[in-house]
This record gives structure tokens, C-alpha cells and sequence, in this order.
């Protein structure tokens, strides 16, 4: 067992699903698995492994920001030998022309995290997503007719309430579509380890309109973005 995943080696399949709401990683091992089982509850950070279309696929949550992300993608890479993990995570639209309900696959992610900085010591590394990931969702995504998808840059703030939100004006100007918390580390460390990420986000509030979502809503109704993460996390590469 890891520190901070209560299971042996061999119970959390290769391929992961990552959202930061453990009670979404329950609502996904549920609705979508088959032959599910609960390989971690320490501290409440829900992870179940079970089947998709007969092969083995597992859900972790992930809990809110990059430091909390980076402890389960760390034990994940290090301690399981997980080859590809896929957020599947809420973000916040910065561009009216992304309307929530949306999905933005995530091909880079900007951020204000001093993690990097201390990582790079101060030299700006560009995290980004897994080619072969992203390509993969992309087809998954433009074959359906129920959902618009998008492909650029998010911000991975370390804040949620931000005491400067005008700082996302110059981000917005340089082609970032998104704010969330939890992509640079993601993908930071998937290069570290010599593995696969990818982000993918159902917008869930809409940083220019106001518009939002309802907690039940975040929790249970982003099925699209389950359907291409998995669809994209067992195809072959």
C-alpha cells in the first residue's frame, strides 16, 4: 500500500479516470463500470477499478488542486505502475464563445503555481497533454452530436477565489479557454514519470455570463466527458 491509497499492487488498472470529486469517481465507477470494486477509502478519496466494454479501467478521485493531485498521480505512477491517467474535472469557461456544458480538451496548461518554479527552479516548463491521449478524445469527441468540444489551453490557478481576476484578461488575449486547478501538475508529472495524461473538463460556470452549475449537476450529469475519456483511454495508441 501507498501512503495515501489503501490497496497492494495489481488492484488499480493501468488506465485511470481522475476527477477531483470523489462522489463523481463513485457516480462514474457506478454508471459506467461493470464488476466494480472499491479499492480505497482513506480519507474519503474514493477509487474503484471495475470493466468498460470488457477491459479493466479504474476511477480515482483526486481532491481540489495541484498539490492534492500531485500526491494520488505520484502513488498512482510510482507505487501502481499506472500508464495514463485522464482527468475528468469541471472548468470554468473565460471565452463567451465556449458555453457551459461544453468540453475543452486540454492541449496545454498555463498556470500560477509556484510548484513548477521550485521543480524548474524558476525556468517556465510547458506542461501539455499526451498527443496520442488528446487525439484519441478528439476523434471520440467530433463523432458525437450531443456535446461541443474544444482543444486549446486552460490556466491551472492555485486559487479559486482570486484576489486578481483580471489577470485572466492577458490569458484570454494569448488563447486560454478555461480555468481549472489541477492540469500543469498533471501533466508536469506524467512527463516525470514517463507516462500519459490528458485533461478533459465539462464547463461547469462561465466566468463572462455567470452562468453555473449545481453541485448534483458537476456530480452526476458530465456523462459525455466520461464516455470520451474512456473511449480515449483504451484505444490503442
Amino acid at each position: 500500500m501507498s501512503t495515501h491509497i489503501g490497496t497492494a499492487p495489481g488492484a488499480i488498472a493501468p488506465h485511470v479516470l481522475m476527477p477531483g470529486d470523489p462522489l463523481r469517481a463513485q457516480w462514474i465507477a457506478s454508471s459506467f463500470l461493470d464488476d466494480v470494486t472499491c479499492y480505497n477509502e482513506v480519507r474519503g478519496m474514493l477509487g474503484y477499478t471495475g470493466t468498460w466494454q470488457g477491459e479493466r479501467v479504474s476511477v480515482q478521485g483526486s481532491g481540489m488542486g495541484q498539490p492534492s493531485l500531485a500526491i494520488y498521480a505520484t502513488e498512482l505512477f510510482t507505487e501502481y505502475d499506472v500508464q495514463s491517467i485522464i482527468r475528468v474535472g469541471s472548468c470554468g469557461a473565460l471565452v463567451e464563445k465556449v458555453r457551459l456544458r461544453d468540453i475543452v480538451l486540454a492541449s496545454g496548461a498555463c498556470t500560477d503555481s509556484g510548484m513548477n518554479r521550485l521543480r524548474f527552479h524558476g525556468l517556465d516548463y510547458a506542461p501539455v497533454a499526451d498527443f496520442g491521449l488528446l487525439r484519441a478524445a478528439y476523434d471520440a469527441a467530433t463523432e458525437r452530436d450531443d456535446v461541443t468540444t474544444w482543444t486549446g489551453l486552460i490556466f491551472s490557478s492555485d486559487q479559486f477565489y482570486t484576489p486578481r481576476p483580471e489577470l485572466m484578461a492577458t490569458m484570454v488575449d494569448h488563447g486560454v479557454l478555461a480555468v481549472e486547478m489541477e492540469a500543469a501538475a498533471l501533466y508536469t508529472l506524467a512527463a516525470k514519470h514517463d507516462r500519459r495524461a490528458l485533461a478533459i473538463c465539462t464547463v461547469s460556470d462561465h466566468i463572462v455570463t455567470g452562468e453555473e452549475t449545481s453541485s448534483q449537476e458537476r456530480e452526476q450529469t458530465f456523462g459525455a466527458m466520461v464516455e470520451i475519456a474512456l473511449t480515449a483511454a483504451l484505444a490503442r495508441p
